[in-house]
């Protein structure tokens, strides 16, 4: 019997991934997500992935768990009926929200879905100045009217943010106790917990989400824990954060919304890896599964992280048309293309795809588990690159034919085309949809896509992401080993770790130090409290960074301080440290203005452990071909043989020529005809543009 062995899952919103790191090896596994009861999943994979590895659950010291679930309900608006209580005569903040309109022309814009109507924004008498000051007590005569208003809405969860609650949370705080004085069965956020930072309107989004999402990912987590319990998982459960570190399951239910983007953080995670390993400056991660695609840039082997975030846009690529929430996230743009995302043809004859996708249930046409609507994948299977035999662990035989019907249905006869040249066209469209993303994304942030190394991974990503890097002029893409279960893998490389950022508004020439390091002090013994639990014993690191702007600005840029004590002399760089940065990001920076901070963060981990060196091989040498597949390339309508090898047959040295197709368990990689690949000592697939040879 082993032991020590940790167990590692993601819930997709089509296939649940595992994976299993023992005994200085990795055991991966996947299967269908099942929507009606996740937790179902969950065991069946788990099952599994314990089966190949030789091990019992009781050999598992930890399960590491990354989910959508809180990011569907948001987007999908399956939360719980939520009331906002927020201070008197502040009770339209939702509705005023940011005082524009994200599309100032459009005048039949939609706005944002607020969660909370206005109906259910309650008030009571009560007032904090920025200060901290109490203006006006708190008026607890108030309650009982306060408990009949809540009682009529119907609400089963509570958002309190009140006027300033950042810098003085007793009010929040003492109307949470009154109020499960007498409704002890409601769940209640307080904005002075979830979102302590200045920007009401920000605050009380966040707030809000939390609220709503709660119930549901305390029964959720609660049914989880238990289930693992009775299958004799006796260990803790840890869950992935947005920000890509692991917490306990305590903080997770007590703050959802930091889980917004578990599951696709995972991912960022591994590419950030792989980059460390490789020496690789800059790089773009590519997650494509069933639902959704994920792109994020690396750089210097870390994810662009953000302190803010868009859930539901109205509007999908603008910004402002989405709920705003602030937390810790690792930044990435996510679109609904996915091998499940449904094709279909517009009023204009134009191919459209997703985000509507057919998910886990019914599944692609293909799938023959119900489904009949022509998907990404259904057009994979028809063009050829697809092994109906050999997909998904050889558990879930492709019917081929059901694919052809289903492209044909919605896709070729609508247009005319036939049904290889219409899949192709839902392929084409599918992979310029997503590249069109990761330009967007990269112009957004400044920076250039096309010397940089493209990290496939996914079911689909890569399947796709030859061509998707063609589209982009990336002459260079990494598949690492398991890439289908990307995410998964990359959870067992997250720290435990835990943010806290708070506001404390002040000029830099004014700070009051005294009044820093005691808010330094708190947020450590905060966050330390959180990772000694998840991680006792651990050595842990902490880092501090100060939010900063010109006085009038109005968003701020993070600058790093030192790990040492807060002092005069760490104070005293802040000011050229942030006019460094500032000029690297805008060109210059603004001599003589007034600078401010508005906000303090700090983040206690166990840190990430140090990236293993890639071996060398021993030159590069051809492999036979396992088989050959006939495979539709749309440009010249013409089908050709193309050799298919099994990645396991592949070891290091082992060379590749485009087109063909490497074949594993949990996904496929394309290379296309420009496209040459060998493996390094790592085992991972490095494919190289043929123009780019050398360069």
């Amino acid at each position: 019997m082993e032991q020590g062995a940790r167990l590692a899952v993601d819930i997709g919103g089509t296939f649940t991934d595992i994976a299993i790191e023992t005994g200085g090896r990795e055991v991966t596994a996947k299967t269908p997500t099942t929507p009606a009861d996740p937790v179902e999943g969950v065991l069946i994979g788990a099952r599994l992935g314990l089966e190949r590895a030789g091990l019992q659950p009781g050999d598992i010291r930890s399960v590491i768990h990354g989910t959508t679930l809180a990011t569907n309900a948001l987007i999908e608006r399956r939360g719980a009926s939520v009331a906002l209580i927020t201070t008197e005569g502040f009770r339209d903040v939702l509705e005023i929200a940011y005082e524009r309109r994200y599309d100032q022309y459009d005048i039949w814009l939609d706005k944002p879905d607020m969660i909370v109507p206005r109906e259910r924004c309650l008030t009571v008498p009560e007032r904090v100045d920025p200060d901290g000051s109490v203006v006006l007590p708190l008026d607890e005569g108030a309650i009982d009217r306060l408990i009949g208003e809540i009682d009529a809405s119907g609400a089963e969860s509570l958002a309190i943010g009140l006027l300033h609650s950042y810098v003085n949370p007793n009010h929040e705080r003492r109307l949470r106790e009154l109020i499960l004085a007498r409704r002890p069965e409601l769940t209640i956020s307080l904005s002075s917990e979830v979102c302590p930072e200045i920007r009401e309107y920000d605050r009380l989004c966040t707030t809000v989400a939390n609220a709503y999402i709660k119930p549901m990912m305390t029964r959720y987590l609660g049914a989880l824990e238990r289930r693992l319990g009775e299958a004799g998982f006796h260990c803790p459960l840890f869950v992935i954060t947005s920000g890509g570190g692991m917490t306990t399951l305590a903080t997770a239910v007590q703050f959802p919304i930091r889980l917004v983007e578990s599951g696709p953080s995972g991912g960022a995670i591994l590419a950030a890896r792989i980059a460390r390993q490789c020496g690789l400056d800059e790089v773009v991660s590519f997650d494509m599964g069933g639902t959704t695609a994920k792109i994020c840039l690396i750089d210097d082997g870390e994810p662009q992280s953000a302190r803010q975030f868009e859930i539901a846009r109205a509007a999908r690529f603008i910004k402002g048309s989405g709920l705003p929430v602030r937390i810790p996230v690792i930044e990435m743009i996510e679109i609904g293309a996915g091998g499940g995302s449904l094709a279909a043809v517009d009023g204009l004859g134009r191919v459209t795809i997703g985000p509507e996708s057919a998910g886990a249930d019914p599944g692609p046409a293909c799938y023959a588990l119900g489904g009949t609507r022509a998907t990404v994948t259904d057009s994979d299977a028809v063009i050829g690159l697809l092994d109906p035999e050999r997909f998904a662990e050889g558990r879930l035989k492709l019917e081929i034919e059901r694919a052809r019907d289903s492209i044909t249905h919605d896709v070729a006869a609508p247009l005319g085309f036939s049904v290889e040249a219409a899949a192709d066209g839902v392929g084409q469209m599918v992979d310029e949809s997503m590249a069109n993303a990761a330009r967007m994304h990269a112009v957004e942030r400044g920076k250039a896509l096309d010397g940089r190394t493209l990290i496939a991974f996914g079911g689909n990503g890569p399947l796709h992401a030859s061509r998707v890097a063609e589209k982009l002029g990336i002459a260079r893409i990494l598949v690492p080993p398991d890439p289908g279960v990307g995410s998964a893998v990359g959870f067992l490389a997250a720290p435990v770790s835990y943010e806290i950022v708070r506001s404390l508004p002040c000029r830099l020439d004014r700070l009051d130090l005294g009044a820093l390091q005691r808010l330094f002090a708190e947020m450590e013994a905060e966050a330390l409290e959180v990772v000694q639990a998840g991680a006792p014993g651990q050595a842990l690191e902490i880092k501090r960074s100060a939010f900063m702007r010109y006085q009038g600005q109005g968003h701020e840029i993070e600058v790093a301080l030192g790990t040492g004590a807060i002092d005069e002399a760490q104070v005293a760089g802040l000011g050229a440290a942030y006019e460094r940065l500032y000029g690297a990001l805008y060109g210059r920076h603004v001599p003589s203005m007034t600078i401010e901070v508005m906000n303090w963060s700090v983040v206690v981990s166990t840190g990430a452990a140090p990236p293993q060196p890639v071996p060398p091989t021993n030159g590069v040498a051809a492999v036979a071909a396992a088989g050959a597949r006939e495979v539709y390339f749309g440009r010249g309508e013409r089908k050709q043989e193309v050799p298919w090898y099994a990645r396991a047959d592949l070891t290091p040295g082992a060379a590749v020529a485009g087109p063909a197709l490497i074949v594993e368990p949990q996904t496929s990689t394309y290379l296309s005809p420009e496209f040459e690949g060998r493996v390094d000592g790592a085992g991972n697939l490095i494919l190289t543009r043929r123009a780019a040879q050398g360069a």
